[in-house]
């Protein structure tokens, strides 16, 4: 989906069409914590990307304004009203195809094989997304490949609202050319490193062994040699198993306070319990706390049960979170008393 939750905001709301709009964190004068989760085109133009811290974001929409453009508009993320529609896209494409994977809220992989035809597969992509822009009035951009790597990387190339198809005979001739840091995997660091040995484009880095890249990247260098010639045989996994419930914040203003951090373990610890006993799992085996400090050093700590934790029995469950970040507020845990930026709770090995 192209910018999805910035779409779904400006479909919801027709005031916003044609703004530059931005859904994260509340950005809170430039002081807020957090990050952009989306953020559409018209935002984009200003240097606004996802994942960016929202301060950054919130002063290059104050430089953006300072030089007559249009005021970015920052929306918090509404998940609800994003699954809806998720969920209305994912019934429009089963109208087409049985075996489809949703890969996240807006990304959707699905098996076209059936057709025997890049044609025939170009002819159903067309028709889901007109039924996409018809029905929920937002667009997406569509890779056709032989296999779910280059379908993804094709769908990014003629974003917004595009459609590319890469057969099998031009696989290689399509990745050549690409940036490096196309390859799903290779982030900013890992492209630092092959940047030291001149590789900035897919074919630089093809001229390089497995051996060669082993010893660069370990075991990862053997699955970016398989990524580079277009090899994938991931196959399309039509439901995946929930592995864990969870919920984390990012505090204002990194703290010690007992009483703050406390409160927030409290809201979060309830949060996960309410949305796991709605849930269609009966037990959880283990409870995991998450720590972030100022620092943005991270540490987890967890307690197991063996014979699990059903919905009839979370009585107790809270005071085992409350002994599982007391340690990070004293010496135990933390023995230089650093100030915590994050915390979050999780329940895991859900049955």
């Amino acid at each position: 989906m192209d910018a999805f939750f910035a779409s779904v905001e400006e479909v919801t709301t027709p005031g916003f069409k044609g703004k530059p709009i931005v859904v994260g964190t509340e950005p809170n004068g430039g002081k807020g914590r957090g990050v952009v989760s989306t953020a559409n085109y018209k935002a984009r133009e200003y240097g606004i990307h996802s994942a960016m811290p929202i301060s950054i974001a919130w002063r290059l929409s104050e430089e953006a304004k300072k030089q007559g453009k249009e005021e970015v508009i920052f929306l918090p993320v509404d998940f609800e009203l994003y699954d809806k529609v998720s969920e209305n896209v994912l019934q429009i494409i089963r109208r087409y195809v049985n075996n489809v994977e949703q890969a996240s809220i807006d990304e959707f992989y699905f098996d076209l094989s059936f057709t025997n035809s890049f044609k025939k597969a170009e002819d159903i992509c067309k028709k889901i997304k007109e039924d996409i822009k018809k029905k929920e009035k937002i667009t997406c951009s569509v890779g056709i490949a032989p296999n779910k790597l280059i379908a993804k990387i094709a769908a990014g190339i003629k974003k917004p609202n595009g459609m590319y198809l890469v057969q099998e005979k031009n696989v290689r001739d399509f990745l050549n050319p690409l940036s490096i840091r196309e390859i799903p995997g290779v982030g900013p660091k890992t492209a630092e490193i092959f940047y030291q040995i001149n590789a900035r484009i897919i074919s630089d880095l093809i001229k390089f062994s497995k051996e060669e890249l082993i010893k660069m990247m370990g075991k990862r260098g053997e699955d970016i040699y398989d990524k580079i010639r277009g090899i994938d045989d991931d196959p399309i996994i039509e439901y995946r198993e929930v592995k864990s419930i969870g919920k984390q914040i990012t505090f204002d203003k990194d703290t010690s306070d007992a009483s703050v951090i406390l409160d927030m373990i409290k809201k979060l610890s309830d949060s996960v319990l309410s949305i796991f006993a709605e849930s269609n799992f009966n037990t959880f085996k283990t409870i995991t706390i998450t720590v972030r400090f100022s620092n943005f050093e991270i540490k987890n700590s967890s307690k197991s049960f063996k014979s699990g934790i059903s919905k009839n029995n979370l009585k107790n469950v809270e005071l085992e979170i409350f002994r599982l970040i007391l340690p990070f507020l004293d010496k135990r845990s933390n023995p230089r008393r650093k100030t915590i930026r994050l915390i979050g709770v999780r329940v895991e090995k859900l049955s």
